[in-house]
């Protein structure tokens, strides 16, 4: 299990893929590689045949094929089916961002270019490069995964409800009344972190760490904290408030005064 902090500031604790249901998954998606390579081989070879090829045109045949099928087949179905080929699919894994998010065209590409050229096939020694870094990595990451930023876990397990930051009652008057724009992701991530963490770290860690957040969200927000309050619930105060925000949705629009809910004409 490891952590993943969303951009919502919510601590999700998902389940790792390690390396013997990965290697299984990445057997099933080579016999589909296999069969599908053959597939469009046969196909663009009958398709030369009609012209007569020399030696070359065919072994550049062969390698099109295969570098379609090798580095495309897992960049079309990880964009695809958000994260997961076929394998991954039967084994109830799947690849998600760093922070616990799907990933996109841009994180399978890169996947899918690394597994090619470093992790499997051209460099990765029929995956002992993949094998390598994974059991070097906590969380089980190739060099695609860290590329690309990514991490596999299983699907299919149960995954516990995320806590929201709780604000200090105490302290909803002054978040409410404070522009959070400032407060971007760059500052908000370490507050995070701080608040996931801070029951570990030892006391003088815990109280330097906290007042050098505090001051620099301070001096972000341009406002003075309020006085007397640790700076544990100053930083939670803001942490729960800007979560608030994100996840409050917007209000619908409102019709203007003069043409929103004027008579249409004729009718």
């Amino acid at each position: 299990m490891a952590v993943f902090i969303t951009g919502e500031a919510v601590a999700l604790e998902l389940p790792i893929a390690r390396i013997p249901t990965r290697a299984a998954a990445f057997l099933i998606d080579v016999v589909v590689q296999v069969v599908l390579a053959w597939m469009l081989f046969v196909g663009v070879v009958t398709l030369l045949l009609r012209f007569e090829p020399d030696v070359a045109w065919l072994e550049t045949a062969m390698l099109v094929v295969f570098v379609t099928v090798v580095a495309g087949y897992p960049v079309a179905f990880e964009t695809l089916l958000r994260g997961r080929t076929l394998g991954k699919l039967i084994l109830g894994l799947r690849v998600v961002r760093s922070d616990g998010g799907p990933v996109d065209f841009r994180h399978a590409l890169t996947r899918g270019l690394a597994g090619a050229i470093v992790d499997f096939w051209a460099l990765g020694a029929l995956g002992a490069v993949a094998v390598v870094t994974s059991l070097c990595s906590p969380r089980a990451r190739r060099v695609g995964d860290i590329l690309a930023g990514t991490v596999v876990i299983h699907d299919r397990t149960r995954i516990p409800l995320p806590a929201l930051a709780a604000p200090p009652p105490w302290l909803l008057p002054w978040t409410h009344h404070l522009d959070l724009t400032p407060l971007t992701e760059d500052l908000a991530l370490p507050i995070r972190q701080y608040l996931t963490r801070h029951r570990t770290l030892t006391p003088e860690t815990e109280a330097a760490l906290s007042h050098a957040l505090l001051t620099t969200t301070c001096h972000r927000l341009a406002t003075p904290p309020p006085p007397n309050y640790p700076p544990l619930h100053l930083l939670a105060a803001l942490t729960a408030e800007r979560q608030r925000r994100a996840l409050t949705p917007p209000p619908p629009p409102q019709p203007h005064p003069l043409f929103g809910s004027a008579p249409v004409p004729g009718r």
